[in-house]
């Protein structure tokens, strides 16, 4: 289990991490998402013991990560950047990982790698970014850690390659029980691969929920009234209007609540029509993030 208290990470004199507190259980697929700049890479990099916290501390199966040698095992971190591997070979990235995990299996790595096309005597700067993200991975998942960290995972990586690899991380959480976290900007990839999700906003948490919680527990209502029925008429009572407009004679409602619930609340003023319409994910966290007040224009 990765536990994450109070959190404080400040960078000239600002916090880029503002007194973060999650858990994520073992066996996760957890992402990570938000805007440039709202503490997704921080934390990636403060659970992976690159970084030492201004503040709070980070766990990873109770113990200390920072300065821990033991700890630093149990995690993989592959970096959004890889210009460090630069100057090697992929058979001298690979080597090189293995010198530092000693759980790391030669035999799932050929397989992994039997499955791409990558060469294994040209230097990794001569590989366009999918490329070294694929390589990266493949050592990664090599390592078998019980914990993998990725920033941005699925950057610069084609369609088809972007299935590979999501099928690669998918069987390491069924072979071993894999924790993945990762963090992106696509949301149809979150909704793919993950079953919990946290969204950062300015260093802190907004929400960290189950993914079925999310999508289950927001509506969008399309209707029309014969009076004029506000938000406060139709909030209460275990319904949460979110988002309210009228065009024309029909009226669009973002309810949180119980689907049943949100249904009555409605049906008490007589509609003419009640229509439920699918909300995509992105749509959900939009109209969540302007009743805390946040411009959602800047998430993406």
């Amino acid at each position: 289990m990765i536990e994450v208290k109070n959190a404080v990470m400040q960078f000239d004199g600002k916090n880029a991490l503002d007194g973060i507190s999650l858990t994520i259980p073992e066996g996760c697929a957890y992402g990570l998402l938000g805007s440039n700049g709202a503490g997704k890479s921080t934390l990636l990099r403060a659970l992976s013991g690159i970084y030492r916290l201004y503040s709070g501390e980070v766990r990873i199966d109770g113990d200390e990560v920072f300065d821990n040698a033991p700890a630093k095992e149990r995690v993989f971190f592959i970096n959004d950047e890889t210009v460090q591997f630069n100057n090697m070979t992929l058979t001298e990235m690979k080597n090189y990982y293995k010198r530092f995990y000693s759980s790391f299996s030669e035999e799932l790595w050929q397989k992994l790698y039997s499955a791409l096309n990558l060469p294994l005597k040209k230097r990794l700067n001569t590989f366009s970014k999918g490329m070294k993200r694929q390589a990266a991975v493949i050592c990664g998942i090599a390592c078998r850690t019980p914990y993998l960290f990725l920033d941005e995972a699925f950057d610069g990586l084609d369609p088809t390659m972007r299935i590979i690899v999501k099928q690669m991380l998918i069987d390491a959480m069924m072979d071993t029980g894999l924790t993945v976290i990762f963090s992106s900007h696509n949301l149809g990839e979150i909704d793919e691969f993950c079953d919990r999700v946290g969204l950062l906003h300015a260093g802190k948490v907004v929400f960290d929920r189950e993914l079925d919680s999310v999508k289950g527990s927001v509506f969008k209502i399309q209707t029309a009234f014969d009076a004029p029925v506000t938000k406060e008429q139709l909030s209460g009572g275990g319904v949460d209007i979110l988002h309210m407009e009228t065009s024309g004679s029909v009226t669009h409602i973002i309810a949180r609540g119980d689907r049943d619930v949100i249904r009555a609340s409605v049906e008490k003023h007589s509609p003419k029509l009640y229509d439920e319409v699918p909300l995509s994910l992105e749509e959900i966290f939009v109209y969540e993030m302007e009743v805390l007040g946040y411009d959602s224009s800047k998430l993406g």
